[in-house]
């Protein structure tokens, strides 16, 4: 299995790659995606198939040190989940957060998602035991991934 950081050059992979995703991936919002530097989309590949992956996008704020990197998505194909896959892919996005000067990562998630639990907790994660999350929703839209 290797790991890849896809670029603006790599429309025609992601769309290959939606079967992965939540939703279908839009090509417009893609382009913009893999354009903006401070995005990031690294795909796990196992003989020539894809795998999984993993999105993180750098955040910056007036009162932070530098740049945070939010782990914004994880995805492993069904057919390829127990093998370490996730949290290979946690583990590069955090090397990759370093590399980049990130002084820390972060992600959310369900209480009740054990495998997503398990997997940031093996890629070295620590639960924050008092976050709450928050929501907004456009009223005049469905959130992605959810019908109104």
């Amino acid at each position: 299995m290797r790991i890849e950081r896809l670029g603006p050059d790599d429309l025609d992979r992601v769309a290959a790659a939606e079967g992965l995703f939540d939703d279908a991936v839009d090509t417009g919002t893609t382009r913009a995606f893999l354009a903006d530097d401070a995005h990031h989309l690294l795909l796990a590949v196992e003989d020539s198939s894809s795998a999984g992956f993993v999105t993180g996008v750098e955040l910056l704020h007036p009162d932070k040190p530098g740049p945070e990197m939010f782990l914004y998505e994880l995805g492993v194909d069904e057919a390829f989940r127990g093998r370490g896959i996730g949290r290979a892919l946690v583990e590069a996005l955090a090397a990759l957060a370093w590399e980049r000067g990130c002084y820390g990562m972060w992600v959310l998630t369900d209480e009740d998602n054990a495998a997503a639990m398990a997997t940031y907790r093996a890629g070295g994660g620590r639960r924050e035991p008092e976050s709450v999350m928050f929501v907004w929703d456009r009223p005049d839209a469905a959130p992605p991934g959810r019908s109104r």
